[in-house]
């Protein structure tokens, strides 16, 4: 979608939007479009639209009226989102190629102007790429918006949130892609493209090396795909000098198939999505890179399947972590948390960051906890809880905290190892979490973040279409902002 900034639309933009605030619509409007509009009950409610057609230097024009919210709502940058949602949902197959955007009559800075233009950009993202049978009235025709009458500022904070919106189409992007497209090594290889000349410094670990490393756990889950060996990927963004990095860590099982525990058949071709941590990180990394964020900061995946091969690991298996710790695979459908612990425990021996934060897909427990309106956060740090749950609420990405206590430790031992993979029933979420602590050193400042039900999305949400979600990015990005003043 290409944005643009001009001083008044040309003659051949014949679709001019107008941002409506609640109960404040604009005084010069033509009496046809008023009167039409207040008969449809349009208020200006975020995300109501109104459209008509009127008579203007002897053309028909297209007015569209896009409701905004209330001025002073608390909420208004995610009801400005909406607004710009509502739009490229209503006009993307409309066969316009071109919609202007004039603000001059809005009541919005800079900052609500973008978030509008976000909105509008978020919710035009899909993925067509296998599709070779649409119909035109089916396929994308709006590829431009023409922003005029806009507030001082918005430019420039356009070119901001661009970036984060570029991070975000490329999470998408990867977490759509089928597992037979996007597996350890081509996730590796897209990132090596989408993050070429950005300057971020990228490292990659190969079996070979890994097996060297003694990362048993991850490796013991990628037993079973011969054909598509395991990868750990790091990308280092150096933007704030040479302080202790944070790090970000995502799970990228590019599919689980569970394994010997293998998982029911109904439903399994969505596991595609279970490396949805680690596409966070991905374009949360290429976000930072885009807008030059000034903040130390290092992304790192580890990438496996999870097949059901005959080389596959079995349940009853003991593997040996990189941290020295041994782990009884008690269910080898249990398999994140195994390849999380050998990338925390690499992540913090190879970088020594200040913090930690760490994005998987990692339990269904947390969907029954949740359902798909927040992700699940633990910690054992409030400071950095806090922050997560402070950045979540201002980008709308929501976070829920959930405990840790040695009480829940205790589910974990084995008695022929030092711990096992899962728990009992009860409380699975929570011992998934008590498990990867086990691996964070010296009392790190680390969070979890359990995403299996935010990465996904079976209907259409505020900024996005079915399908990918693109969570986690903005959330990240937004961390970054509130604690590193990056």
């Amino acid at each position: 979608m290409k944005i643009s900034f001009v001083d008044s639309l040309a003659q051949d933009i014949s679709a001019i939007v107008l941002p409506v605030a609640e109960g404040s619509m604009p005084a010069d409007l033509p009496g046809v479009i008023r009167e039409g509009a207040q008969s449809s009950r349009f208020k200006g409610k975020p995300g109501q639209i109104f459209d008509g057609f009127v008579e203007m230097d002897g053309k028909a024009r297209h007015l569209v009226l896009a409701g905004t919210g209330k001025p002073d709502a608390r909420d208004r940058s995610s009801a400005l989102e909406r607004a710009g949602a509502a739009l490229a949902a209503r006009f993307l197959t409309s066969g316009k190629t071109a919609l202007g955007v004039d603000f001059s009559g809005a009541n919005v800075d800079a900052a609500g102007a973008a978030a509008l233009l976000m909105g509008l950009r978020l919710r035009s993202w899909r993925i067509d790429t296998y599709r070779t049978k649409l119909k035109d009235e089916q396929k994308p025709s709006l590829t431009e918006i023409v922003v005029t009458g806009a507030p001082s500022g918005t430019e420039a904070a356009w070119t901001d949130a661009d970036a984060v919106a570029t991070g975000v189409e490329f999470t998408r992007e990867l977490v759509s892609e089928p597992a037979n497209k996007i597996y350890p090594e081509s996730f590796v290889e897209r990132c090596k493209a989408r993050l070429e000349g950005t300057g971020i410094e990228i490292t990659v670990l190969t079996v070979e090396e890994m097996t060297e490393l003694g990362m048993g756990a991850l490796l013991g889950v990628a037993q079973g795909s011969a054909d598509r060996p395991a990868r750990i990927i790091a990308m280092h963004w150096k933007g704030g000098g040479d302080e202790a990095p944070l790090a970000f860590v995502g799970k990228g099982v590019t599919f689980d198939s569970g394994g010997i525990s293998i998982k029911p058949a109904a439903g399994m071709e969505e596991m595609k999505w279970d490396m949805g941590g680690a596409g966070a990180v991905a374009g949360t990394m290429l976000a930072l890179a885009t807008r030059k964020a000034k903040a130390n900061v290092v992304g790192v995946c580890g990438l496996t399947e999870n097949m059901p091969d005959a080389n596959a690991q079995r349940p009853g298996d003991v593997v040996t972590s990189m941290s020295g710790q041994t782990i009884e695979v008690i269910n080898t459908d249990a398999e994140g948390r195994l390849v999380l612990c050998d990338a925390l425990t690499w992540v913090q021996q190879t970088y020594k960051p200040a913090k930690i934060v760490d994005l998987a897909t990692l339990t269904g427990a947390i969907l029954i906890s949740l359902g798909k309106e927040h992700g699940g956060l633990f910690s054992n740090n409030d400071e950095l809880s806090d922050a997560l749950t402070a950045a979540g609420r201002t980008v709308g990405e929501k976070l829920w905290r959930f405990p840790l206590a040695a009480e829940y430790d205790k589910l974990l031992d084995s008695p022929i190892a030092d711990m096992k993979n899962v728990g009992p029933r009860y409380g699975g979420s929570i011992t998934a979490a008590q498990f990867l602590q086990r691996f964070i050193e010296n009392d790190t400042p680390w969070a979890h973040l359990d995403i299996a039900g935010m990465v996904w999305a079976d209907k259409p949400g505020a900024t996005w279409d079915k399908g990918a979600t693109g969570y986690g990015v903005r959330l990240l990005d937004r961390l970054v902002r509130d604690t590193l003043n990056g």
